[in-house]
Parts: structure tokens; C-alpha cells; sequence
């Protein structure tokens, strides 16, 4: 195994210029993808723990006031952070209901007025829910990015070990495999380095995405239900 590794190791040193460079980009892509992935399973796995929380809170509360301090507290859950987004709104819309109440007269309904607050509302929770949603995405591209760069970056380092090896050939004018070895051999180590970075790449890509899929679903469907609240409210 120790013989094996040196090997490996001997293989990198002696490598040629532009093989070395292909396999320190690589390492640049393998360290900033892994540092992605466990930036990301971290919050995407707070972000669950956190809604989870809020929404088990907020359907036992049915207080609203209660359910924004709760709701302050779990800063990881995009659920709660859409809540204090619409609660906020509705706050506002409240003090100038209130407003528009005490300066009308009898002749003034305001029921207008109540479903003009609950468009806003609706307006202010889709702004934070694309909010939440670019907040998600970021940085989850870069291993899409590696995914599907790394292997041709590998490559690259293969084609360029064969042709080192078929100019070894050519300075030498033999075709032994002391002659060939070493260039398929960066050639080798090219290849599989670019599918080592690639393939946790891609599969953290599909599952992070899965992930943001399943809380944009419960984003939407928390919005609507809390819309159909406050509309119930209004009308009663």
C-alpha cells in the first residue's frame, strides 16, 4: 500500500509542467466543491430541522403574534423567515387599515381596502420566497460547473500525456514501455483525478437541488395556507 502511494507520488513530482497545473486546477475544484458541500448539507439540514419547528409551532399556536417570536428565533428556517416577511407586511397594512378606518365616515366601506392588504401580503411572502430560493441556490452552480468541467480538464491532462509519450517516442525512436509508461501514466492520473472531482460533485448537485425543490414546495404550500388564513380573517 506505502509502495503504491509513493508511486502515485513519484508519478505527480515527475510529471511534466502542464500535467502539474491540470492537476493543481483540479485541486482547486475539488477543494471549493467539497467546502460547498459541507457548507450546504449543513444549512440545507438546518433549514429542515428549523421549519419543521416553526410549522409544527405556528399550526399549534394559531397565534400569530407568538408564532413571530418563535419565529425569530429559528433564524435557519426559510418558513419562518417568509412568516416574519408577511407578518411584518400585515403589521403595516394594519396601522394603515386603522387609518383609513378612522377617516372614513359611514358612507366609506373599507372592505376595498382589506383585499387590496391581502395582495400585498401575497406579493411580499412571493418576494421573499424568490429571496429564500436565491439564497438556497448560491454557490450550488459551481458544483454543477465542476461536474461537468473536470472531466474534460482530466482529459485535457491525458491528451497531453499521450503526446508526450508519442514524443518520447519520436527523441528516442523506440516504442518500449519504458518509453511510453511514463506518459500514459500522467495520462492515467489526469483522467482519474477529473472523475474523482467530478463524480461528488455532481451527485451533491442532484441531491442539493432534490433538497431545494422539497423546500420551495413547502414555502409555497405554507403561503398559500397562511393567505387562506388571513382571507378567512378578512371575510368573517
Amino acid at each position: 500500500m506505502g509502495a503504491n502511494q509513493m508511486d502515485y507520488i513519484h508519478i505527480i513530482a515527475n510529471a511534466s509542467l502542464m500535467v502539474k497545473f491540470v492537476l493543481m486546477l483540479l485541486l482547486f475544484f475539488s477543494v471549493t466543491s467539497w467546502s460547498i458541500i459541507i457548507i450546504k448539507a449543513r444549512y440545507i439540514r438546518k433549514a429542515f430541522r428549523q421549519s419543521d419547528i416553526f410549522i409544527d409551532y405556528f399550526w399549534k399556536s394559531r397565534d400569530l403574534a407568538s408564532a413571530f417570536t418563535k419565529a425569530k428565533q429559528l433564524d435557519g428556517s426559510p418558513v419562518a423567515r417568509i412568516f416574519r416577511t408577511a407578518y411584518s407586511e400585515l403589521r403595516k397594512l394594519n396601522t394603515s387599515g386603522k387609518a383609513v378606518e378612522e377617516n372614513s365616515g359611514p358612507e366609506k366601506p373599507t372592505l376595498r381596502h382589506e383585499f387590496s392588504s391581502s395582495g400585498n401580503v401575497k406579493r411580499a411572502l412571493r418576494r421573499a420566497i424568490n429571496t429564500e430560493m436565491t439564497r438556497l441556490g448560491q454557490m450550488v452552480p459551481f458544483l454543477a460547473t465542476t461536474g461537468n468541467t473536470t472531466p474534460f480538464i482530466g482529459l485535457f491532462g491525458t491528451v497531453w500525456g499521450i503526446m508526450n509519450s508519442f514524443h518520447g517516442i519520436g527523441q528516442r525512436g523506440s516504442a518500449s514501455l519504458a518509453v511510453v509508461a511514463p506518459g500514459i501514466s500522467e495520462a492515467l492520473v489526469a483522467t482519474a483525478a477529473g472523475l474523482a472531482v467530478a463524480i461528488p460533485a455532481v451527485i451533491a448537485f442532484n441531491h442539493f437541488m432534490q433538497k431545494i425543490r422539497i423546500i420551495e414546495t413547502e414555502l409555497n404550500s405554507f403561503s398559500a395556507d397562511f393567505l387562506n388564513i388571513l382571507e378567512r380573517d378578512i371575510l368573517r
